[in-house]
């Protein structure tokens, strides 16, 4: 006779234990939740719940969309939270619910703590190779017609920059295809470069040329703040079918939330953090840096702290280094970020705070200037006020003894151009302007190109050693 037989009470005992298992195992999380207090401007009060700084929650409102905000501040009891979209319908004691990641809260019956699911403060975002081609937003989502994502990978939004010790040196040139850039202002595989421009000069058109012609491997672009019609433009007109081939294009423009702003110059960030960590050589392109300061500003204001210096308050200075120490070279053997950050000149001052403060955190900059620009000469690089901190350990110093004489040349004929144009200058009155005067048109060809022509690096340094050749060779005294 059988256990069971003899025990019909144990046998259905088990069963009702089994069944109590195996419902336990079904029953939904039970999620964090509070309420919405207050709307004021770009910021929402929520009581009743607490998350960490950083947490994704969602809006329930009654009947409609369920709306996602992020925690950007506390005060005391009450959590302050900036939506990712827009906010109509919400009403007074709308629910807000923490919202549920892979690591979702613990259920009853699960293992020990030490294995149990928590909420995930770091956001998760897609990366991989199925990337490459899109256009997506700063969540990741697809904004381009090709479908949903196909990416197996996920990682979190922010991270810590790799510790500087570890870091390789920035030994290697990078081709940009610019012959200005490459011949005058070489930058190197790991560098960190300003573009500063004011409005209309050129500067997308610049950042086009070298997402198509460079050297490196993979390109990731973040457009943020920008105009919705610039977005498309640059995409399908100036980085063209080859350039977003291999490249990754992450848009936030101007009319989307600024907390998406933010996500989406760190998205993007955080896609060349990836295939940099697999050994792949990046240019990431961020247009611009001013307008995620911008974002960063329209936050910080919003909760209550206090602007310093122009309007701007001081999360937005340490904000600047956090994302732009995050690319630069991997450790010894592994990839590269080359990171080009514009910065908007406003009114064209260099002294601008936001290009001040950029300026002492990259390693150079490169100035556009609009008289150059208005006068037809493009890329509009002004030479003399541009600089890499990086070139002398990239070139040899031939090259950098040509590139110094450029420099005193054509400094030199810009401080006499006004004698020259009126005919005021006696030729044989100074030996130095009597060569720049000579050679002046041949720099101008030097640093002149047009956008459907790519100029390797090789060939920039050639063509600025062509111009002091024998034949231009400075005259003796």
């Amino acid at each position: 006779m059988t256990e069971g037989a003899r025990n019909p009470h144990l046998e259905a005992w088990r069963a009702f234990i089994a069944g109590c298992r195996q419902a336990t195992t079904q029953v939904s999380s039970l999620l964090p939740s509070g309420h919405l207090t207050r709307i004021n401007g770009l910021v929402m009060e929520a009581a009743g719940l607490k998350l960490p700084l950083g947490s994704s929650c969602r809006i329930m409102p009654s009947g409609g969309t369920p709306i996602e905000a992020e925690v950007v501040g506390f005060h005391g009891e009450r959590l302050f939270l900036m939506p990712t979209e827009d906010v109509y319908g919400l009403s007074p004691g709308a629910r807000v619910v923490a919202l549920e990641t892979s690591n979702g809260p613990p259920r009853i019956g699960q293992p020990p703590p030490a294995r149990r699911r928590s909420i995930d403060r770091a956001k998760l975002v897609p990366v991989g190779d199925s990337l490459l081609g899109r256009v997506l937003d700063g969540a990741g989502r697809p904004l381009d017609p090709l479908g949903p994502l196909n990416a197996r990978s996920l990682r979190p939004l922010q991270s810590r920059p790799v510790n500087p010790m570890s870091r390789a040196p920035i030994d290697q040139a990078l081709d940009v295809g610019v012959r200005a850039i490459n011949a005058l202002l070489t930058v190197g595989r790991g560098q960190r470069m300003g573009l500063f421009a004011g409005s209309g000069v050129g500067k997308s058109v610049l950042l086009g040329m070298m997402a198509r012609y460079t050297a490196a491997e993979v390109i990731v672009v973040g457009l943020i703040g920008e105009r919705g019609r610039e977005v498309k433009e640059f995409i399908e007109q100036i980085l063209g079918e080859e350039g977003l081939r291999r490249a990754v294009v992450v848009a936030a423009p101007a009319d989307v939330s600024p907390l998406m702003r933010l996500q989406g110059a760190a998205y993007a960030t955080c896609i060349a953090e990836y295939f940099r960590d697999r050994g792949r050589h990046v240019l990431l392109i961020m247009d611009s840096l001013t307008r995620y300061a911008m974002a960063q500003r329209e936050i910080a204001l919003a909760i209550g702290e206090p602007p310093v210096t122009r309007g701007y308050p001081p999360s937005v200075f340490a904000r600047l280094p956090q994302l732009v120490e995050r690319a630069g070279n991997g450790r010894d053997g592994g990839g590269s970020i080359t990171g080009f950050y514009t910065v908007l000149a406003e009114g064209d001052d260099q002294q601008d705070p936001i290009a001040d403060a950029a300026r002492a955190i990259l390693d150079g900059h490169i100035v556009l200037s609009r008289t150059l620009a208005d006068a037809g000469h493009y890329p509009a690089i002004d030479i003399e006020q541009s600089i890499s901190r990086a070139m002398v350990n990239l070139v040899d110093p031939t090259h950098l003894e040509q590139i110094r004489r450029f420099k005193s040349l054509f400094s030199r004929y810009q401080r006499s151009r006004d004698l020259i144009s009126v005919g005021a200058y006696a030729a044989g009155s100074d030996p130095q302007l009597d060569q720049a005067i000579a050679i002046y048109p041949r720099f101008e060809v030097l640093l002149q190109q047009s956008l459907g022509q790519r100029a390797d690096l090789a060939g920039s340094v050639a063509q600025l050693q062509d111009l002091f050749g024998p034949a231009h060779a400075a005259p003796a005294g």
